[in-house]
This record gives C-alpha cells, sequence and structure tokens, in this order.
C-alpha cells in the first residue's frame, strides 16, 4: 500500500518561475483537457465535418465535463484537497462516479449511433479509467501522465508517425511538471504513462 503523499504547491504568486511552468503546464493539459480536446479532434477526424465535432463534444460531457464537475464540488465540499487530487484514498470516490459517468456516455452513444471512432475512443477511456482506478486502491499513480500518454498514442495511431517527436516531447515536459511541483516520484510517472497503453491498445482494437 503506497504511503506517498504530495506535498502542497504554491500558490503562483508564491512559485518561482520554474514552479509557476510547472503548475502552468499541470494546469492547462490536467487530465479532463486533453480528454474534451482529444474527443474533440477524433470527433472530427470520424466524419471530417462539424457533426463528427458534435458528437465529440457530447461524449465530453460524460468524459471530462461532468468529471471535472464531480472534482470541483469535492473541493468546494472540502472533501478533496485540490483540484489534482494529491491524496490518492481521495482519488478513489471521485474516479468511480466519474467512471459510472462514462458508462452512461458510453450507453447513450451507442443507442443514438455514435461514430465508430468516438465509440471506440469512449470505450478505450473507460478501459484506461478502469485500469487507473484499479492501481490507485493501493498505488498512487500519475493520471496527469496516464492521460498524457493515451493521448498521444492515439493521436499518433489516427493521424500518423510524423507526431511521435512531439508526442515523446509532451510526455516528457508532462512528467517533468509533475516531478518539479513534488507531486509523484519517477516511478509513478513512468507507470502512469505506461498505464496509457491500454486506452491506446483498446482504442486500436475498436475502432
Amino acid at each position: 500500500m503506497s504511503t506517498f503523499v504530495a506535498p502542497p504547491t504554491p500558490t503562483y504568486a508564491e512559485a518561482t518561475p520554474r514552479v509557476k511552468a510547472a503548475k502552468v503546464l499541470t494546469d492547462v493539459f490536467a487530465p479532463a483537457n486533453l480528454v474534451i480536446a482529444l474527443l474533440l479532434l477524433i470527433g472530427w477526424h470520424s466524419t471530417s465535418s462539424f457533426s463528427g465535432v458534435g458528437w465529440g463534444l457530447f461524449a465530453a460531457l460524460f468524459c471530462g465535463i461532468v468529471p471535472m464537475g464531480i472534482i470541483h464540488f469535492g473541493v468546494r465540499r472540502g472533501k478533496l484537497t485540490d483540484k489534482h487530487i494529491r491524496v490518492r484514498k481521495q482519488r478513489i470516490a471521485p474516479l468511480t462516479a466519474t467512471l459510472a459517468s462514462v458508462v452512461t456516455g458510453i450507453v447513450l452513444l451507442n443507442v443514438l449511433g455514435a461514430p465508430r471512432e468516438v465509440f471506440a475512443l469512449v470505450i478505450a477511456m473507460l478501459v484506461g479509467l478502469a485500469s487507473a482506478l484499479a492501481v490507485t486502491v493501493w498505488w498512487q499513480i500519475s493520471v496527469h501522465n496516464a492521460v498524457a500518454g493515451g493521448t498521444v498514442m492515439i493521436l499518433v495511431l489516427v493521424f500518423g508517425q510524423t507526431l511521435v517527436l512531439p508526442a515523446v516531447l509532451f510526455v516528457v515536459a508532462m512528467g517533468w511538471s509533475r516531478r518539479v511541483l513534488k507531486a509523484h516520484t519517477l516511478a509513478q510517472l513512468v507507470c502512469g504513462t505506461a498505464l496509457g497503453s491500454t486506452a491506446a491498445l483498446a482504442f486500436t482494437l475498436l475502432r
């Protein structure tokens, strides 16, 4: 059972330029933001039209927007330390609630006849989320890096090998930001990134 607890992060006003840059990366490319952006991109790719973007936005409601709302509600109620949930035990309830939201989205997307790529991506997100939840029960991995890793792997699968170098640099930058903020150990970052492959594999098999 993990005993690792990330320390509180300083505010932007208190942070050094290095820590401030890490905070910007962590906040801008938070898991929910990446999920929403990826769904919109794959939605567009699935139909090459705004109808696909609409499907992506609909899926994003259940996979990104509702989960963000759950976390913000938990922070406001004092049940969660912060929006990135640095305490492992606090992650289990919001991850479980997010799992229920994603399952609801899958059911509706199936009933309404969503494009295959969008549907496959949401299933892949469910697989990645379930994997993260299973690990979180006993060990704290980096969800930031898990989502970042899964996102870039899926983008490479869809848009081609030219994205490999930017993808690697992005994942490294995300890991750097989490280390600078002392949010995770190196092992937690590496294992989190590797965990993202579960979503990429599911997407490959289903698309």
